[in-house]
């Protein structure tokens, strides 16, 4: 079994890759300074708590832990936030991962796995999207994700630190046993919006255009759920681990679902009407985004398994009911 460090163990992804770590009979270390995570997720290792540009820290923590592999989620992601503060972003996002690759470098540790993104590539012209489809980002969260990318390519010329670039679609849904799952403040994500909308926290859910050339007007996009991502790291690292090569991949199902689409899902599995309304297009999204999944198959042996849209609502919608009701008691 494997020895991983989690920088951003604490957040989303993190936490669900954690948890199937752990269940698997690896060993994990939670690097995370706390600012976005949150210490009641961290339950499946250890916790050290501090920033990823405090390289002298990081270091530290894995010439003590000595990881087979270190997974990366420790990055800011939204991309809004991303064009109002871009600093923060190349900051963090660029900074903190040359102190990662500094740090590993230095205490001689290999194989990273980097979370990437779908908006390195910008609006492509076609789908779906392959890992030759041009990058070209459209807004800082997408262009630092590409420098991270470029970054880890030129430690692997130099340094011969391998790493597996995976280009996330849209992370959703939450652990089937409600163990963790997906808390941000604010709340920026389609589908726990419409289940905070399900549950009147919020009035409505915003649909942002219904002119788009797609089959019912709204965006589509590639959901997949978090607890596939969780196991294509797991492949990821394992496949370094045994000597692979660096790489980049798309992690996505290679199937689209519209805006309309879960709107109708979060009902089905709620049983409430999910009040909305009809706002205008955001500048920059693009119509559709779905994934060429060809490559993770062909390289790593996986594909998403857990993401049929009911599943996805069904397994977030249990999470937010559990998680309001212990906000209530405590």
């Amino acid at each position: 079994m494997g020895r991983f460090l989690v920088t951003g163990g604490a957040g989303y992804i993190g936490s669900h890759t954690c948890k199937m770590l752990a269940k698997s009979g690896h060993e994990v270390v939670v690097y995370d300074n706390l600012s976005r995570g949150h210490r009641d997720l961290v339950k499946w290792g250890h916790l050290v708590q501090g920033d990823i540009r405090d390289t002298v820290t990081l270091r530290e923590a894995m010439r003590w832990f000595r990881p087979d592999a270190v997974i990366h989620f420790a990055a800011f992601a939204y991309v809004g936030e991303s064009v109002t503060n871009p600093h923060m972003y190349y900051d963090n996002n660029v900074g903190g991962t040359l102190s990662i690759l500094k740090a590993m470098t230095e205490a001689k540790a290999g194989n990273l796995i980097v979370s990437s993104t779908c908006a390195t590539y910008g609006q492509p012209d076609r789908m779906p999207i392959t890992e030759e489809t041009a990058q070209n980002p459209i807004n800082p969260y997408g262009q630092s994700k590409l420098m991270m990318e470029k970054i880890c390519r030129d430690f692997d010329a130099a340094h011969g630190l391998r790493f597996m670039a995976f280009r996330y679609f849209n992370a959703c849904g939450c652990d089937p046993d409600g163990e963790t799952g997906e808390r941000h403040d604010p709340e920026p994500h389609l589908i726990p919006r419409a289940l905070m909308a399900a549950n009147g926290e919020i009035d409505a859910l915003d649909i942002f255009g219904s002119d788009y050339p797609t089959p019912d007007g709204t965006c589509v996009r590639d959901y997949i759920h978090v607890n596939d991502l969780a196991s294509a790291h797991i492949a990821g690292a394992l496949y370094l681990m045994d000597g692979g090569k660096s790489d980049a991949v798309n992690l996505g199902t290679g199937r689209g679902t519209s805006v309309k689409d879960i709107l109708d899902a979060a009902a089905r599995v709620t049983g409430k009407a999910v009040p909305h309304r009809m706002s205008p297009r955001r500048e920059g999204d693009p119509a559709e985004l779905v994934a060429a999944v060809g490559k993770a198959r062909s390289v790593l042996n996986w594909q998403a398994g857990n993401s049929g849209i009911d599943q996805v609502l069904a397994s977030a919608w249990n999470w937010h009911v559990k998680d309001r009701k212990a906000k209530s008691l405590s």
